[in-house]
């Protein structure tokens, strides 16, 4: 195992990454930009490295000043942790020609995967089937045109570099596509300084479901289970929750069992997450891989016992995996809510601020989890992401579950900014979710309204 790993990202993923690697024996040192100097959850770290301004092109993007920090510091290796940099091959690469180890896929792996149609079409040809759509990349409008009546409307236009949901644009009928493609090349261009757009099919009342997986360097991949990601807005996840309840315990082993063998097939390695939509007629469509730690990790790692962030730093270690697929069990159910400093009333309007009051519920081990970086007092930047907190419940059914997270969301208190509580509170309330039968398009059809007592 590494003596010492740098830390290239903030907040709450860093602080996730600190704990297992202080767990493991491992020294921490973590990057922060001059806006994030003194911020609460750096004092858990055995050592800062400042790496440039607040803007976050200047720090957390910079992946110079990022590998030149992790060689001062006599770090061995560099966790990525999501966003910024996580699935940026010329930073992999970068990390490599330092004989820095990535905690993560290796570059090649990471570009075939980073954009969308290469993705597409190693994991077709790993036995995945993609979404029905374009062959590849757009040319032009023209061709857009052409690919939307064959494959009939409604259809989707998305970035190829994309990611969180930007780039992306619908078209119900033929005189909706011309704005869609304009809008969505712009914004990708902006967001990726890439306008390469690809289409497919808009399914309806689908269902976003993942499958996260682990591959060492040895051809060795096994499956942890599946997650629900259909509670969105934008893209943006919401609610996740395990397993998924669209789902027989028969079809979750099989698309687990397939998702593993996929990624094994292209030389994966790493902890990674294998994204589907299922349609309303059964049918489970690959959508894409995330070759990183997601977001809603902790949800498996309730659901297993297995900590995702120690494996990740093992096989980044060349170490074998030490699990075997009959080695994880699944127990019972888990949901996960994120809690953004956001107004839902107000189209998600982010609401940076001071913490005034920030009073969250206690732990309880096996049954709720808090993750956050923050503490009463903590400012919430308008530089970066709008994560507050994220708490998970678990029971022994989904029902046992659900009353646990609506019991820990009315304890908590938040106060100077907006937060997402209050919609979160109306979605688990909800017959619809209750009932487990809802898809990505269900939120505009819940009221936003007031936690209730």
């Amino acid at each position: 195992m590494f003596k010492s790993l740098l830390i290239a990202n903030r907040g709450e993923v860093a602080a996730r990454v600190a704990r297992t690697a202080r767990k493991l024996g491992v020294r921490t040192v973590c990057v922060a930009s001059s806006a994030d100097l003194g911020a609460s959850w750096l004092e858990a770290m055995d050592e800062v490295v400042c790496v440039g301004p607040a803007a976050a092109r200047d720090s957390y993007l910079d992946g110079r000043s990022i590998v030149q920090a992790a060689l001062q510091t006599g770090c061995a290796a560099v966790h990525p942790g999501w966003g910024f940099l996580a699935e940026n091959s010329c930073f992999a690469a970068l990390c490599a020609q330092h004989s820095l180890a990535f905690v993560g896929p290796g570059p090649g792996t990471m570009e075939k995967l980073g954009l969308k149609i290469p993705a597409k079409r190693a994991m077709a040809a790993a036995g995945l089937d993609g979404i029905p759509g374009s062959l590849g990349l757009l040319t032009d409008l023209d061709e857009a045109k052409t690919v939307a009546e064959r494959i009939g409307y409604p259809v989707i236009l998305k970035a190829d570099a994309g990611g969180g949901g930007r780039g992306m644009r619908r078209a119900f009928a033929a005189d909706e596509l011309e704005d869609a493609w304009q809008q969505a090349s712009a914004e990708a261009q902006a967001a990726f300084a890439s306008g390469a757009l690809y289409m497919e099919s808009y399914i309806t009342s689908g269902r976003h479901i993942e499958v996260q997986i682990l591959c060492d360097a040895y051809g060795r991949g096994i499956h942890l289970g599946d997650r629900e990601c259909s509670i969105q807005r934008n893209h943006q996840k919401l609610i996740e929750e395990s397993p998924s309840p669209a789902l027989t315990a028969k079809a979750r082993e099989e698309l687990g069992l397939k998702a593993a063998a996929a990624a094994t097939s292209i030389g994966y390695c790493g902890a990674g997450t294998v994204e589907f939509l299922l349609t309303p007629g059964g049918e489970l469509f690959f959508m894409e891989m995330n070759a990183r730690l997601q977001v809603e990790h902790p949800v498996t790692e309730m659901q297993t016992g297995v900590d995702l962030v120690e494996q990740q730093l093992k096989i980044a270690a060349n170490e074998a995996l030490g699990l075997r697929q009959q080695d994880v069990v699944q127990r019972g159910a888990t949901i996960e809510c994120r809690i953004n400093a956001e107004d839902p009333g107000c189209d998600f309007r982010p609401t940076p601020g001071t913490l005034s009051t920030f009073e969250l519920p206690n732990a309880v081990p096996g049954t709720l989890r808090v993750e956050t970086h923050l503490c009463e007092g903590d400012e919430i930047s308008p530089h970066y992401d709008s994560l507050l907190a994220k708490i998970l419940a678990h029971g022994d059914t989904r029902a046992e579950a659900i009353e646990t997270m609506l019991d820990a969301l009315r304890s908590t208190r938040i106060e100077g900014v907006s937060t997402t509580i209050a919609l979160h509170l109306a979605v688990l309330e909800s017959p619809e979710f209750r009932s487990g039968k809802y898809d990505t398009a269900s939120i505009p059809g819940w009221a936003l309204s007031e936690p209730r007592a």
